[in-house]
């Protein structure tokens, strides 16, 4: 098994970790998951149950980043964070810097929006699992949670979008 190095954090992190969140979420309502996860005490993780899980959590972090690029992308865009207009014929000798930008800012991003997509989708299971209980400290942590996220995605995008600008237009900008 390959460890965690800096060719692989990124997409981990993008993609792995909020898709693993949402199947925790959902896992109440799925003996299957359950199972893979060995929620119950009874139970133990088995190898192939490991492998479930991790592709399970990839494709459903590549399918939160899919929601992510419609929902969030355009949320940041119609409110004043529109992409920037690159030109890539200036890419040549910059291919590295570039593709540091997307380490450092862009894939955090995917991280905080994803993430943000994620917790929603876990919170809305917890309170179908709930029931019509009142608001409490979970409910204000899962919002106050969201809010965090929501603010660093948008963040982390202006910083990537600024420096690939700077980088790519051969002009700064702020």
């Amino acid at each position: 098994m390959q460890s965690v190095s800096n060719d692989n954090f990124g997409p981990l992190i993008a993609y792995l970790l909020p898709g693993a969140t949402v199947l925790v979420g959902v896992s109440p309502f799925s003996p299957t998951l359950q199972e893979w996860l060995a929620t119950a005490p009874a139970a133990s993780p088995t190898v192939g149950g490991f492998l479930y899980v991790t592709v399970a959590s990839l494709a459903v972090g590549m399918t939160l980043s899919a929601l992510r690029w419609f929902l969030v992308d355009t949320i940041h865009g119609l409110t004043g964070l529109p992409p920037p207009m690159l030109d890539f014929a200036g890419l040549g000798e910059n291919v590295e810097a570039y593709a540091l930008l997307i380490e450092i800012h862009y894939r955090h991003y995917q991280f905080y929006a994803n993430m943000l997509l994620a917790v929603a989708v876990a919170y809305a299971c917890y309170r179908v699992r709930l029931g019509g209980h009142a608001v409490g400290w979970v409910d204000l942590g899962a919002l106050a949670l969201e809010a965090v996220f929501f603010v660093t995605s948008r963040d982390t995008l202006r910083k990537y979008y600024t420096r690939s600008r700077q980088l790519l237009s051969g002009r700064a900008t702020g």
